[in-house]
């Protein structure tokens, strides 16, 4: 069995540059450093507000990126005309609000699913490969299925925020009853949010999941030994649990 995808998330470098509105620290340039030490993608969030990434480092990532560039965003107008003229490999549509830290659940595909139904046909149209951040719940990767989407990246923030092991395990297995079903419907399957050095393991053992994208905590973990061995150090993690 072969490890799953790592997809390193460069917001907050991004971030960190925001702080003090200065050049750097540059996440193009962390994006680069991720790549070479072994990441399989460069996952980004441009947010409405743009609080961390912004569309110059979206066009930039296009020309240097030469793995796979994830554009996560809101299904919204704006965000669809941008992805249709950058042409990311992949856009993962997200849910938003200006006043969260971070997002804070999955997309409610049940609910809207007209609108992301157009939103992913409109990227599928522009051979965007389309994925709908959802959380671990039956309904939504049925819904996922009906809005022809191709991939579902399940939320796993509940599984890493459960701090009894009895709540872990049993996000846990709301996360594997999730990726199974979309498997069996025909859908590719992600994870990600929360995801660290100290919880991937348990996650990584899933054979369904083909991709992680994790952010945060590489980045993190980047401040104090670097990008590359943050990202060697994930990777590795991610292939321990995939093969046992």
């Amino acid at each position: 069995m072969f490890p799953a995808r790592l997809g390193v998330n460069v917001d907050h470098v991004a971030t960190l540059r925001q702080v003090r509105r200065t050049p750097y620290p540059d996440p193009v340039a962390a994006a680069l450093l991720a790549e070479l030490a072994g990441a399989d993608q460069i996952t980004i969030h441009l947010r409405e507000d743009r609080r961390h990434i912004q569309e110059r480092d979206l066009q930039v990532m296009r020309k240097t990126v030469t793995t796979r560039l994830n554009l996560e965003m809101a299904a919204t107008q704006e965000m669809v005309k941008i992805a249709y003229d950058v042409r990311p490999d992949e856009c993962t549509l997200v849910p938003e609000r200006r006043e969260e830290l971070t997002t804070e659940g999955g997309l409610d595909v049940v609910s809207g699913r007209d609108v992301v139904r157009k939103v992913v046909k409109t990227l599928r149209d522009a051979e965007i490969q389309t994925s709908l951040f959802i959380d671990a719940d039956l309904d939504q990767v049925k819904a996922a299925h009906r809005v022809e989407a191709e991939v579902v990246e399940i939320h796993t923030g509940r599984y890493c925020d459960a701090r009894l092991a009895a709540d872990r395990r049993r996000e846990l297995a709301r996360i594997v009853d999730a990726a199974k079903a979309a498997t069996k419907l025909g859908l590719k399957v992600a994870a990600g949010h929360g995801l660290n050095y100290q919880n991937i393991l348990p996650v990584a053992a899933i054979s369904e999941i083909e991709e992680f994208n994790i952010g945060h905590a590489i980045v993190a973990r980047a401040l104090l030994v670097g990008m590359e061995r943050a990202v060697r150090e994930m990777k590795e993690l991610i292939a321990q649990g995939v093969n046992g």
